[in-house]
């Protein structure tokens, strides 16, 4: 199975469950779902940012200061996160992600509800090749400066600058 043809499920603007459709299906259509976003911490407080792969369905190539994704269908949102959090970095024994909050992503062409999480990753991390064409712990002061200078997905810069303006 491809990630295009995972089975998602379709939500309102309640994000209650309407229907299910495939991930591929529901990114052409615009069709509104979950996803996940885990800021990853190392023992030193550093966060974990990377750029995605030139193969990803969205935002291709592109800088993130989360990792996450899609909530598969039946699948919650803490579920995701864990599952999620661990394939990325390629780690297992993670704690469970802690919730921060959740917001309605929607750039007109892209919609999901998205849940944002905190974890700390005191292993080694071996990020999935798939997913990761570069990694690095970053301290925030340096993450901060990157933000005028790198391309980042903007649905992670949207839950960053929420994240800032909770004083999280």
């Amino acid at each position: 199975m491809t990630p295009a043809d995972e089975i998602l499920d379709i939500v309102d603007e309640n994000d209650e469950v309407i229907g299910q459709a495939p991930r591929g299906e529901a990114y052409a259509r615009g069709m509104r779902h979950r996803c996940a976003f885990i800021l990853v911490r190392d023992a030193e407080g550093r966060i974990f940012v990377h750029r995605r792969t030139s193969t990803k369905l969205v935002f291709p190539s592109l800088y993130d200061m989360f990792v996450g994704g899609v909530v598969g269908a039946g699948e919650s949102y803490d579920a995701a996160a864990l599952r999620e959090a661990e394939e990325e970095l390629g780690v297992s024994g993670l704690p469970r992600p802690v919730p921060l909050f959740k917001f309605l992503y929607d750039n007109g062409e892209h919609s999901w509800w998205s849940a944002v999480y905190e974890v700390r990753c005191g292993l080694p991390v071996h990020p999935q090749a798939e997913e990761v064409a570069w990694h690095d712990f970053l301290p925030e002061e340096e993450l901060e400066r990157r933000l005028g200078e790198w391309e980042w997905v903007p649905d992670g810069l949207a839950a960053w600058q929420r994240l800032r303006e909770s004083g999280l």
